[in-house]
């Protein structure tokens, strides 16, 4: 089972990857409609929205916590802001 490299998520089932394509590093959550994948800013933001919706956070902490997890992703290692 891979693990997206940019949200974490686990990767069970070929659903679960950009384009169904199991040999991409990442999840269909973390790809564009082309199936590249999001940029640092696109991404921190989605995940900043889900947790706002999924916490009930307010923007300034979920998107404190969204920077603090995708710190600690592979896809991000050269995007520590």
């Amino acid at each position: 089972m891979k693990t997206c490299i940019a949200c974490g998520m686990p990767m069970k089932s070929i659903d679960d990857f950009a384009s169904g394509d199991q040999k991409k590093d990442y999840c269909k959550y973390c790809s564009r409609s082309d199936g590249t994948m999001q940029s640092y800013n696109e991404k921190l933001a989605s995940l900043t929205n889900f947790i706002i919706k999924t916490q009930g956070l307010d923007h300034d902490v979920a998107n404190d916590a969204a920077k603090s997890m995708m710190n600690k992703l592979p896809a991000w290692k050269n995007d520590k802001k």
